[in-house]
């Protein structure tokens, strides 16, 4: 089997990896120090066990579990064990070590992760989907009905009472609510990221901490929306 490790602490990345050279037909293929490299690592490559941390910088292990379309068996590497009743909540966790962790309570975990098959995610876009995303979207601006382009579109912030939409080429206030706009977008293209912000993910030039750039504007992301922007991102 194919494994990689995941835990922003050096020493437990080579804990792991020594405790890993006692089961033969176990092999590390990557190790990271922090989650985002994981996952720019996963989009490109198949493991069949990630050992993972639960406690890290920035993105924690259940942030990151909540990005991976379709997760292989995870096993929790972590000196807190009040985090094991969370853990289970994931189909994907196949078992639970408290560092600092023995080599018979590692072995069995390994042998939890080879008999148990990861569970299947249905993460195929619908054809609704993608037919709405090319589809417009008409604003009732000074009793007049304007289209727009939903492609076309960067943003939506709330200003109160109002949302301001910004296009490619124009801007537009319409009396309406953030929630009541986001319901008529397609998933497939648009994300809100922020109590005040809804994004086309398409038009993000970059991503740094907890904010993303658009053009020439930041727009903050609240940490609970971070997996789901970067599910929907195809990360190299």
């Amino acid at each position: 089997m194919n494994c990689i490790l995941i835990d922003d602490e050096s020493t437990a990345r080579i804990i792991l990896n020594q405790l890993c050279l006692n089961e033969e037909n176990l092999h590390v293929v990557g190790e990271f120090s922090n989650a985002l490299q994981a996952i720019k690592y996963l989009n490109k490559n198949e493991v069949d066990v990630i050992f993972l941390d639960i406690n890290m910088p920035d993105f924690t292990g259940f942030d990151f579990i909540q990005t991976l379309k379709n997760p292989p068996n995870i096993i929790i590497t972590t000196s807190e064990k009040d985090f094991a009743i969370e853990a289970f909540e994931y189909d994907c966790i196949v078992d639970f070590l408290v560092k600092p962790i023995s080599l018979p309570r590692f072995l069995k975990a390994v042998s939890k992760a080879r008999t148990t098959t990861s569970p299947t995610i249905n993460t195929s876009v619908s054809n609704t989907d993608t037919e709405i995303s090319t589809k417009d979207l008409y604003v009732n601006i000074d009793r007049r009905l304007i289209k727009i382009n939903l492609a076309s579109i960067d943003l939506i912030q709330a200003k109160g009472d109002y949302i301001l939409i910004k296009t490619d080429d124009k801007n537009y206030t319409v009396h309406s609510t953030l929630k009541k706009i986001e319901d008529k977008l397609p998933d497939a293209l648009f994300l809100k990221v922020h109590r005040s912000y809804v994004i086309n993910i398409k038009k993000i030039i970059d991503i740094e901490d907890n904010s993303v750039l658009i053009k020439r504007e930041v727009i903050p992301v609240s940490r609970s929306k971070r997996p789901e922007l970067m599910k929907k991102l195809n990360l190299l």
